[in-house]
C-alpha cells in the first residue's frame, strides 16, 4: 500500500516514487504537484495505480500522472505512460473507456455585452439544439457503409455532409482521424449503439459552455490565437458516446483471455492488456482509432449545432464562431522521443491527458460555476511529459458523496448568482458535477505552467452552461 511518505521530491512540482518501491517495477513512477495538493491526491487508490503502471511490460522512461489525477480504471485518470512499440504493451485501461473525450474551443467575434441581453435565450436554444443525457440519440441515424465511413474518416466525413467547414479540419488534432482505424473491428453491438449518437453530448462531466475571456496573461499568444478581452467562447467536452465504451469492454474482454498466452502477469486485472505487435493489440489500436474518429465527428456534429443556435438566437449579425482548437485526451498515439540518447517510436496512452506539444493550444476547464483555462504548450513537455498535459481540474469527490451532501436548488441559486445561466436535464448530474466535487483548476493549472509544460495564456469565466 501506498504511503505519501514514500514520495521523492526530484524537483520543484515533481515528485517520484523510486522503481526500487516495489519488486516488479521497471521504470519509476512520477507525479506532478504542488505540497499541499499530496493528501487530497493520497485518499484514493490512484497513486498505487501509478505504481501498477511502472510495472507493464515495455514501458520506457517513468509512469507519470498530472495534478488532477484521480482513482480510474487500471490506470489512474491523469495518467501517461509511453511503451516500446516493438516490445511493448497496449492496454485500453491506459485510454479509458470513452475513447477521444476531448475539449474544443470555439471563438466568437462578440463581446460580453453584445451577448449578455440574448444569453438565457442562447443556453436555451443551444440545449435544445445539442441532444444530451444517457442514450440520448441525435439528429442522424446512420447504418451500414454510411455510419463506417464516419468511423474511417472521423471529422473529414463531416465535411463531406455539409456540417464543417475546411478551416475547422485545420484546427483539430490530427485533422480529426486517425487513419489506421478500421471499421471491420467495431463490433456490430458498439455500432448499434453509436449509430444515433453523433451530435449528443450525453451526460455526466460532459458539457457545452459559453463563456468569457476574463483575464489575459499572455497577450501575444491570446493575439495569435485571435482572443480579446471579455470575448465570448463556446467550450464543447465530450467524445465516442456508448460506442467508445462497448469499443473498450470487447478488447478488455479480449485481452483478458490471451493475456496468458503472451506471458504477461499483472497486479491488476483492470491493466489488461496485449502486445501492441499482437494480432489483439493491432486489432484494438484500430477499433480504437475508429472510436476516435467517431468522437472528432461527434464533437464537429456538435458545433454546427452549437453555430445554428448562435445564428438562432443572434441573426447574421452574431459574425462566426471559429475553431480554435481541438484536443483528444483519452486516446493512445504512436509518437517519437528520444530517451537516453537513442530515438524511440512509442506508444504514448493518455488517459485525462492531453497533448501539449510546443505552441499548441491546451484547455484545462474547471468544473462547473468555475475557471477555465487556455494554454499552449511548451518545449519542455517533449522532455519531461512525452509531450503531455493535464485535462482538467480532477475529482476530489465522488458523484455519489456530491449528490449526498450538496443541495440541487442551493447550486442553482448559486450559479444564477454568480450571473451563470443553467440548463441541465437532469439534477442528478448537476450536483454530481458542482464546484466543490472537483479540485481547485486554479492550483491545478498553476503546476502544469510553472513546471514548464504548458503557460497559460487567458482565463474563461462561464457565464451559461449546458448540461445533459
Amino acid at each position: 500500500m501506498f504511503n505519501k511518505s514514500d514520495l521523492i521530491k526530484i524537483e520543484d512540482f515533481l515528485w517520484e516514487i523510486p522503481k526500487g518501491f516495489r519488486d516488479d517495477m521497471r521504470v519509476p513512477a512520477r507525479l506532478y504537484a504542488h505540497d499541499e495538493m499530496l493528501d487530497a491526491i493520497s485518499i484514493d487508490k490512484s497513486l498505487d495505480q501509478l505504481v501498477n503502471v511502472a510495472t507493464l511490460p515495455g514501458i520506457k522512461g517513468y509512469a507519470l500522472a498530472m495534478p488532477d489525477i484521480h482513482e480510474g480504471y487500471g490506470f489512474p485518470v491523469g495518467g501517461v505512460a509511453a511503451f516500446d512499440s516493438e516490445e511493448g504493451i497496449i492496454s485500453p485501461g491506459g485510454i479509458g473507456y470513452d475513447i477521444n473525450c476531448g475539449v474544443r474551443l470555439l471563438r466568437s467575434e462578440k463581446s460580453f455585452s453584445e451577448v449578455k441581453p440574448h444569453l438565457r435565450n442562447l443556453g436555451r436554444t443551444i440545449y435544445h439544439e445539442v441532444p444530451s443525457g444517457v442514450g440520448v440519440g441525435g439528429r442522424l441515424d446512420l447504418k451500414g457503409k454510411d455510419f463506417n465511413l464516419v468511423l474511417e474518416k472521423g471529422a473529414e466525413r463531416m465535411l463531406e455532409l455539409g456540417y464543417a467547414e475546411e478551416e475547422d479540419l485545420k484546427h483539430i488534432e490530427s485533422g480529426g482521424v486517425l487513419d489506421r482505424a478500421e471499421s471491420k473491428l467495431v463490433s456490430e453491438h458498439a455500432k448499434n449503439r453509436g449509430r444515433d449518437q453523433l451530435g449528443t453530448m450525453g451526460a455526466g462531466n460532459h458539457f457545452v459552455e459559453v463563456g468569457i475571456v476574463e483575464t489575459i496573461f499572455d497577450k501575444t499568444e491570446a493575439e495569435r490565437l485571435k482572443l480579446f478581452k471579455d470575448q465570448v467562447t463556446v467550450l464543447i467536452h465530450t467524445g465516442s458516446r456508448g460506442l467508445g465504451h462497448q469499443i473498450a469492454t470487447d478488447y478488455i474482454r479480449v485481452m483478458m483471455k490471451v493475456m496468458a498466452n503472451y506471458g504477461i502477469v499483472l497486479p491488476d486485472r483492470e491493466l489488461a492488456c496485449a502486445p501492441f505487435r499482437s494480432k489483439e493489440g493491432q486489432d484494438y489500436f484500430k477499433a480504437m482509432s475508429a472510436g476516435a474518429n467517431f468522437a472528432w465527428a461527434n464533437r464537429q456534429l456538435i458545433t454546427w449545432e452549437v453555430r445554428k443556435a448562435w445564428e438562432e438566437v443572434l441573426g447574421k449579425d452574431g459574425g462566426k464562431l471559429s475553431l480554435v482548437y481541438d484536443v483528444a485526451h483519452n486516446i493512445a498515439k504512436i509518437e517519437e522521443y528520444t530517451l537516453g540518447g537513442k530515438r524511440y517510436n512509442l506508444v504514448i496512452h493518455r488517459k485525462g491527458a492531453t497533448r501539449s506539444f510546443p505552441d499548441q493550444p491546451v484547455f484545462i476547464p474547471g468544473s462547473m460555476g468555475t475557471h477555465s483555462y487556455i494554454l499552449v504548450g511548451q518545449e519542455w513537455a517533449m522532455i519531461a511529459s512525452y509531450g503531455s498535459c493535464c485535462h482538467g481540474a480532477g475529482r476530489r469527490m465522488s458523484r455519489t458523496r456530491a449528490r449526498k451532501e450538496i443541495s440541487v436548488e442551493e447550486l442553482r441559486q448559486r450559479l444564477e448568482g454568480m450571473g451563470i445561466v443553467v440548463n441541465a436535464g437532469s439534477s442528478k448530474g448537476l450536483t454530481e458535477e458542482s464546484p466543490e466535487a472537483y479540485k481547485d483548476v486554479d492550483e491545478v493549472v498553476n503546476v502544469i505552467h510553472e513546471a514548464g509544460i504548458a503557460k497559460k495564456v487567458a482565463r474563461l469565466k462561464p457565464i451559461a452552461v449546458i448540461k445533459g
